[in-house]
């Protein structure tokens, strides 16, 4: 008897194991689309609070969706159209300098000019020939590459409108698909589960808005300092402010990295004296939006105290990349509401 029941708990365990095993495999194969569902369902979350106010003032639910999508892709639009001269004006700028830097380039004496301004031990001509040589014998590596970077970029362009589109159907349905979860749970407990959870969108859609006023914070400051370096020659301060508010809309990660391509191209076109500048700017700036305006910002968003702040974006962002960046601080909000009104609670009746 014994050794039966010790098979049986043997293959039990074994079995156990397998499903585990079978269902990791497919949150792995499906986790690109469960990243676009999370992202949609988190979109939905944030406008729903637009929405249900526009409901309280008269409007159809339709209406009111419409009218929060439209104002959120006017926005976007004006700030699209804000730049467009200016890359306009780069582009074709570049393209009038295309024909002088050509014959620069053709020309021989460049390379015998350039070589008096070097060291004597820098041979401009061996370097050449050496970088001609590698481009020829990695062209297929490179080549492949570009293709890869090309392919990611549809993809992403792909998986934002699919996002777009599920972030209009959940808006749509979110009030039945509520409803259809309240549903799920005891009718003596549904009325302080829906409670609790409608507690929790409320904080998701709170957390968007505080994460659009930092992403705002950080374009209007960027702006302020790169006109104000333009006058000593920085170019394209509205474009860069832009690229600026844009990254900061992603969480943990989106300031850095617009940090680095605006750094990077100003040492491009403005020389390194300007992108010196720009990089202590944006390296004092980064100091303050985590340890000042972030935990600020999202404490009296989601009533969540700073230090929890930093722990939640740090925790998520190095479990799920972006998602987990951005879900964090509003799972974290959830977790103490939960703690608040369920645990402590219960241990107080004890």
């Amino acid at each position: 008897m014994k050794i039966q029941n010790a098979f049986r708990v043997g293959l039990l365990g074994g079995l156990g194991v397998i499903v585990a095993i079978g269902i990791g495999s497919a949150v792995t194969s499906l986790s690109t689309i469960l990243t676009y569902i999370g992202a949609a369902l988190f979109l939905a979350l944030g406008i729903d609070p637009a929405v249900s106010w526009l409901e309280k003032h008269k409007f159809p639910r339709w209406s009111a969706i419409l009218t929060v999508l439209l104002g959120i892709v006017a926005v976007f639009v004006g700030l699209v159209f804000a730049v467009v001269p200016v890359i306009v004006d780069q582009v074709s700028n570049l393209l009038s300098n295309l024909p002088d830097f050509i014959k620069t380039v053709t020309e021989s004496t460049w390379i015998t000019d350039t070589q008096k301004s070097l060291p004597s031990w820098i041979n401009l001509n061996e370097l050449l020939t050496n970088a001609g040589t590698w481009l020829k014998n990695n062209a297929a590596t490179i080549g492949g590459g570009i293709l890869s970077v090309g392919i990611g970029i549809f993809s992403g362009a792909a998986g934002f409108v699919i996002i777009l589109i599920l972030t209009l159907y959940f808006v749509a349905s979110l009030s039945n698909m509520k409803r259809g979860l309240y549903r799920l749970v005891p009718a003596s407990k549904r009325a302080a589960f829906s409670d609790l959870a409608e507690q929790i969108t409320a904080s998701v859609g709170r957390y968007v808005v505080g994460q659009g006023t930092i992403a705002f914070a950080n374009g209007l400051f960027s702006f302020i300092f790169l006109s104000i370096m333009s006058i000593y020659g920085l170019k394209y301060p509205a474009l860069f402010a832009f690229i600026a508010f844009l990254f900061a809309l992603v969480p943990l990660v989106g300031t850095i990295t617009g940090s680095v391509i605006i750094v990077l191209s100003t040492l491009l076109l403005s020389g390194p004296g300007i992108a010196l500048w720009v990089a202590i700017y944006y390296l004092a700036y980064m100091q303050i939006e985590a340890y000042v305006i972030n935990p600020r910002v999202m404490s009296r968003a989601v009533k969540v105290p700073g230090a929890v702040v930093v722990i939640a974006a740090l925790a998520g962002g190095s479990l799920l990349g972006i998602l987990g960046a951005l879900i964090a601080i509003p799972v974290a909000a959830a977790v103490l509401l939960i703690i608040d009104q369920v645990l402590v609670p219960r241990q107080n009746e004890l």
